[in-house]
C-alpha cells in the first residue's frame, strides 16, 4: 500500500507495507507461558498474529494509531458495539442498559447504564471491586479535553458539540492552569449513579456512533489515572474481556482474558440471507465470552517475514496479505491451491477506506483557488497512471476511487463519475498548455505562468511499496513535463510538517471509523484544518454543505447534498483520490469466528482458535 492510513477522528499508523527486508524468526511465548490462563486440565486458546507498525501505547485520550487503537478497544468499553455479524451494521447496547432515549431534535441523549460492570482489578482499587458510575463516563470524556493530554481525538469529539466541554478547554488554556476535572458542564450530567445525560450544541442524529467507539470512548477510572500519572498509557485498565499481561514495546504484546469480565455469551443477528453469518452463530451462540484465553501480537514491520511467518504457522492469522504476496496467494480472484491443500482459509472483501494524494492549498505553487492552480492540481490528477498503479502496486485488488467518500458508509455513490478522474495525459498536457505552464525555454520542463522554475515537491517515505508508488507517480509528471522532486523522510515527520502546512505534496490514506461518510468529507472542511483537512482547504459553499450535512438525518435529501460535496472536491482538487482497496485476510484452520469487520476494531473476543491437538 501507498503510506500510512489514516482515521477521520485521528492520524493512524503506517499500515501493512513494509519493506522486503529480511529479519529473524518471530520469538513468541513457550507453550507453556500461553496455557497459563488456560483452565486447569485445558489447553489454552491463543491468538497469535502481527501489527505491521509498532504501538504507541494504550491511554485511549492519548493514542492516534491504529493498532494502539486496536488493543485499547479490547481493553476498554464504550457504551454501545456493533454486532459482530450484523450486515449492514446493527449497533447494540454494550455497558448500555438499552438505546439512548433522544429527545429535543437529536440535542439531548439520555442513557442508562448497565449495573453490576466493574473495573478489571488493580491495585489503584485498593484490592476492592470498583463499579463503574455514571460520573466515570463524564470524567473519561472530561479527559479528552485536558490541554495537557493533547489528545489527538479531541478535535473530533469538538465536532459532536457536547455543551460547556469546549468552555471548560479554554479557561484551562487562557488562565494556564490545570483543567478542572471537578467543574460542571452543562452537556455532561450524571442524573443519578446509573443515568448519564448528553446534551448537544445542535442536531446530531448520528451520534450513537461516537458512543460505539470502544478504542477512544472506553470509560476510565479516575483512581487508575491518578495512580499511573505520566505512565498512564503502560497500564489500562477497563471493563472489556482481556487485560494487558506484557508488554515489551515495538516487539510484543500480550493480552490474556479478564478474569473478572461480567458474564456475556455470544450473540448476533445475521441476516437470513448471509450463509457464513448464520453457521458461525449456530457454532458459536451460547459460548461464554471472551472465546480465547491469550492474544499474542508480534511487531513485524517487514512484509516479507510477516508474510513467511504466517506460511511456516507462526501466526494463526494474517490480515491484509501484503500487496507484494498477492499474487502467491491469490490466483484468479480464488485462494492458491497451496494454501486451499493446508486448509488455510481467505476472505476478500472491499475495504472502507481510500487513498489519495494531498495537495496544500495554502502553498504558492499548487494551492489556492485561482483557475491556472486548479488546472495544475487537476493536470497532476489526469496525469497520474491510476491502472498502472492498481495493476503493478495493488496487484489488481483494488477499484479506482472518484470522490472522497468510501465503501460501505453512507454517502458513498458507486455511480459517481467525473472528467476530472482517469487517466488522460493528453488532456492533462492541454490543460497545462491553456494556463500557462508551459516549457518557456526549451530545457523540456514547464515553468509556473509567470515564468518562475516549476519543481514539484512530493513527501514520501522509504518502504518498497511506496517507493513502487513514487516511481509511477514519477514517470507520469515526467510525461507532462512537470518536474517532481521526491523527498523521502520518516513518516511521523511527514505527519507533523502535513499537519503544520509545512509540505506541498503528501500521499496517504483514511479509512472509515463509522458507518457514515460525513467523516470522509472532514478532509475538506475548512473547520477541520490543522486536524482531518491535511489539504488545509477552505471553500464556503463546501463548508457549507458539511455543515448541513451533519444536522440532517440519512435519506435521499442528505444522500443528494454528499453528491454535490463530491463534486465540489472533485472540480477544486484538494486531494487526488487513488484507490479503494480489496483486502484479503488469511487465518489457519484452527481459527474459529474471525470476520473482517466493517469499521469497528473490538472483534477478539468473538473469535476463537483451537489448541493443537498433539
Amino acid at each position: 500500500m501507498s503510506g500510512p492510513l489514516l482515521d477521520r477522528r485521528d492520524w493512524l499508523g503506517r499500515q501493512a507495507a513494509g519493506g522486503l527486508w529480511l529479519a529473524g524468526a518471530l520469538a513468541w511465548p513457550a507453550p507453556a507461558a500461553a496455557a497459563a490462563t488456560a483452565p486447569p486440565g485445558q489447553r489454552a486458546h491463543v491468538l497469535r498474529y502481527a501489527f505491521p507498525t509498532a504501538e504507541t501505547g494504550f491511554d485511549p485520550a492519548q493514542i492516534s494509531d491504529i493498532y494502539s487503537r486496536t488493543v485499547t478497544a479490547n481493553i476498554f468499553e464504550a457504551l454501545y458495539e456493533y454486532d459482530h455479524l450484523a450486515r449492514p451494521f446493527q449497533i447494540r447496547p454494550c455497558l448500555a442498559e438499552a438505546l439512548p432515549e433522544v429527545a429535543d431534535d437529536h440535542t439531548r441523549f439520555t442513557v442508562r447504564l448497565r449495573r453490576g460492570v466493574h473495573f478489571q482489578d488493580d491495585p489503584a482499587f485498593g484490592g476492592r471491586p470498583r463499579e463503574v458510575t455514571a460520573e466515570d463516563w463524564i470524567y473519561s470524556f472530561k479527559r479528552l479535553y485536558d490541554p495537557a493530554l493533547k489528545s489527538p481525538s479531541q478535535a473530533s469529539f469538538e465536532d459532536l458539540g457536547i455543551v460547556g466541554l469546549r468552555e471548560l478547554r479554554a479557561a484551562a488554556l487562557q488562565g494556564r492552569r490545570a483543567f478542572d476535572y471537578d467543574a460542571a458542564v452543562p452537556g455532561l450530567v450524571a442524573l443519578d449513579r446509573h443515568t448519564l445525560q448528553f446534551r448537544l450544541r445542535e442536531p446530531r442524529p448520528r451520534f450513537i456512533y461516537a458512543m460505539a467507539a470502544s478504542d477512544i470512548w472506553g470509560v476510565v477510572a479516575r483512581e487508575v489515572v491518578q495512580r499511573y500519572g505520566d505512565r498512564i498509557m503502560e497500564h489500562p485498565v477497563g471493563t472489556g474481556p482481556f487485560r494487558l499481561a506484557r508488554w515489551r514495546r515495538s516487539s510484543q504484546i500480550v493480552l490474556e482474558r479478564n478474569p473478572t469480565y461480567r458474564e456475556a455469551v455470544y450473540d448476533a443477528r445475521p441476516a437470513p440471507d448471509d450463509l457464513e453469518g448464520q453457521a458461525l452463530l449456530a457454532r458459536l451462540k451460547g459460548r461464554r465470552l471472551p472465546l480465547l484465553d491469550r492474544i499474542e501480537i508480534a511487531i513485524v514491520e517487514e512484509a516479507q517475514p510477516r508474510w513467511l511467518s504466517f506460511l511456516a504457522g507462526e501466526q494463526d492469522l494474517l490480515q491484509i496479505v501484503p500487496p507484494e504476496f498477492v499474487g502467491q496467494a491469490i490466483v484468479g480472484g480464488q485462494l492458491a491451491p497451496h494454501l486451499l491443500r493446508r486448509g488455510i482459509e481467505a476472505r476478500r472483501v472491499p475495504a472502507a477506506d481510500v487513498f489519495y494524494q494531498v495537495f496544500n492549498m495554502e502553498h504558492p505553487v499548487v494551492g489556492g483557488l485561482a483557475p491556472e492552480r486548479v488546472a495544475l492540481r487537476r493536470a497532476i490528477a489526469l496525469g497520474y497512471d491510476i491502472d498502472r498503479e492498481i495493476a503493478l502496486v495493488r496487484r489488481g485488488e483494488a477499484v479506482a476511487a472518484q470522490g472522497l467518500t468510501v465503501p460501505g458508509t453512507f454517502g458513498y455513490d458507486a455511480s459517481l463519475r467525473s472528467d476530472a478522474t482517469g487517466h488522460d495525459p493528453a488532456r492533462a498536457r492541454a490543460l497545462l498548455d491553456l494556463y500557462g505552464w508551459r516549457d518557456r525555454d526549451g530545457d523540456g520542463w514547464r515553468e509556473q505562468p509567470d515564468g518562475r522554475p516549476l519543481t514539484l515537491e512530493m513527501l514520501s517515505q522509504s518502504d518498497q511499496t511506496t517507493r513502487a508508488m513514487d516511481e509511477i507517480l514519477k514517470k507520469s509528471m515526467d510525461a507532462l513535463g512537470l518536474r517532481l522532486d521526491i523527498r523521502v523522510g520518516q513518516w511521523a515527520e511527514n505527519l507533523k510538517a502535513s499537519r503544520a502546512g509545512r509540505f506541498m505534496m503528501w500521499r496517504v490514506g483514511s479509512s472509515a471509523s463509522t458507518p457514515d461518510g460525513q467523516s470522509a468529507l472532514e478532509r475538506a472542511y475548512g473547520g477541520s484544518i490543522g486536524k482531518a483537512n491535511l489539504s488545509r482547504m477552505k471553500l464556503p459553499a463546501f463548508d457549507a454543505l458539511y455543515e448541513r450535512l451533519q444536522a440532517l438525518p440519512d435519506g435521499p435529501e442528505r444522500a443528494g447534498l454528499f453528491r454535490q460535496a463530491n463534486k465540489l472536491a472533485l472540480a477544486y482538487m484538494p486531494y487526488r483520490m487513488t484507490v479503494h482497496r480489496i483486502l484479503c485476510d488469511l487465518n489457519h484452520p484452527g481459527v474459529i469466528g474471525y470476520r473482517r469487520p466493517v469499521c469497528w476494531l473490538d472483534w477478539w473476543k468473538y473469535v476463537d482458535v483451537q489448541p493443537p491437538t498433539t
